[in-house]
């Protein structure tokens, strides 16, 4: 009787829940037009990528969908000028893993485009196994943190020449785990690997990178954000079997819950719009948004030494000046 209970009671725990959260979901409420704005978006063949570059298009932005996957890519192109009419998409490869594409990425777009306005970090990779990019970094750290520090350094000076530019970097709430940030093995070559720490640590490099970003670019007309979208059913776990194969068992369960009570990838989308629209948050430069309002994020955050300490090691890692 009490195991018939049980059962009966977890899918109205479940609803409840689901109810629960769709009353505490953001979203970006401004009409903001962006006619004349260009805007790259990294990571933007699927997910979250692919709703925020459909509501930027629909806005009247250019749009350059920086992706890995460009077969994907330009399903979501084809896709993003179907229900929004905007003609100006294009695909770019970008492969985060790779300083050299990153390079190669830059040198194009720098070629065929002659504007900045906004510049969205919004690809990644979550708990993967312990891979390497091409260059021999932690593949989380090195494609969450430094292939984004690279393509955004390269491309300050286009940035810079925008009458109000923005950089949106998407961290996680995950960048609250760790209490210290391992300057002298970022890569896992002598620490013990664990996935769940290199993820978080790479979310806390991508808020410490932002508030870098606001310091060195106070009285430049670019400003930097920081995201957490939220828990948001997409292709972020795309990987969790392959560190974790006993999930697969339980994948179906994973997938209901997931599309239960996480975010649409439409809704996940919402902080990362508002942060790239919404008018008067210059003087928040350097500051942390979930559901489409300001937050604290983790103390260790707020560390300018470290902040400092971390962009000179990226520059060293990814071969680039300190300035």
């Amino acid at each position: 009787m009490i195991m018939l209970l049980i059962i009966l009671t977890i899918p109205l725990i479940v609803v409840l829940l689901y109810y629960i959260r769709q009353s505490f979901i953001g979203k970006c409420r401004s009409d903001a037009k962006l006619d004349g704005k260009t805007i790259i978006i990294t990571g933007s063949n699927t997910g979250i990528g692919r709703e925020t570059a459909k509501d930027l298009a629909a806005r009247g932005a250019k749009l350059i969908l920086a992706c890995r996957n460009t077969e994907k890519g330009y399903s979501a192109k084809q896709y993003i000028e179907q229900t929004t009419g905007q003609k100006e998409v294009f695909v770019q490869k970008l492969d985060l893993a790779s300083l050299a594409s990153v390079r190669e990425f830059v040198k194009e777009y720098k070629d065929n485009h002659d504007s900045l306005d906004i510049l969205i970090n919004n690809a990644g990779v979550m708990c993967c196994p312990q891979w390497e990019t091409e260059d021999g970094f932690d593949m989380q750290f090195g494609t969450n943190h430094l292939g984004h520090f690279l393509l955004t350094n390269l491309l300050l000076d286009m940035l810079k020449e925008s009458p109000a530019a923005r950089i949106i970097n998407l961290s996680s709430l995950a960048h609250i785990a760790p209490k210290q940030l391992a300057l002298d093995d970022l890569n896992f070559k002598k620490r013990s690997f664990n996935t769940i720490t290199a993820y978080s640590e790479s979310k806390l490099a991508n808020v410490l990178f932002t508030k870098e970003l606001a310091k060195r670019l106070k009285g430049t007309t670019v400003t930097s954000y920081a995201v957490h979208p939220g828990a948001v059913d997409t292709e972020l776990v795309r990987y969790i079997t392959d560190t974790w194969p006993i999930v697969r068992f339980i994948l179906p369960l994973q997938q209901l819950v997931s599309r239960t009570l996480c975010k649409t990838s439409e809704q996940g989308a919402q902080t990362t719009i508002y942060c790239a629209v919404m008018p008067g948050i210059e003087k928040e430069s350097g500051s942390y948004y979930s559901d489409c309002a300001l937050k604290k994020s983790s103390p260790l955050s707020y560390d300018e030494d470290l902040a400092t300490k971390l962009w000179d090691i990226s520059c060293e890692m990814v071969g680039t000046s300190r300035n």
